[in-house]
């Protein structure tokens, strides 16, 4: 259930910031719940491979490479998906991986936050 509806969230994500980037074109909502499940194949078959042999670059950066890896993803992701969902460069392939990683850390916070039982 979290799985299909962070592929929702995602979407929804998808929709908001193709809005504010000239850069980053998505047809309408069904594209965009299309390529959110692009994503969520590729971070599951690929993004463990790329992390694993990026991992010494992401030591060293603290972290932060991983931006990078999520951008590449993203970029993965317009290949599968077309013309539908297009994003023009890296750099904005690399803005919107952190917007994205920012806004899923706050909306899985008050979704899945910490529940005390």
């Amino acid at each position: 259930m979290r799985w299909i509806i962070g592929v929702i969230i995602n979407s929804v994500l998808f929709v908001a910031l193709s809005g504010f980037f000239t850069s980053f074109h998505v047809d309408g909502f069904m594209t965009a719940l299309l390529a959110s499940f692009v994503l969520a194949i590729l971070n599951m078959l690929i993004r463990p491979i790329l992390l694993l042999l990026t991992l010494p670059i992401n030591i060293f950066t603290l972290g932060l490479f991983t931006f990078v890896v999520n951008a590449i993803m993203l970029e993965m992701t317009t290949f599968f998906t077309g013309d539908s969902f297009q994003i023009d460069g890296f750099g904005t392939a690399l803005i919107i991986a952190a917007i994205m990683a920012f806004a899923n850390m706050i909306i899985n916070s008050v979704l899945w936050g910490n529940k005390e039982n």
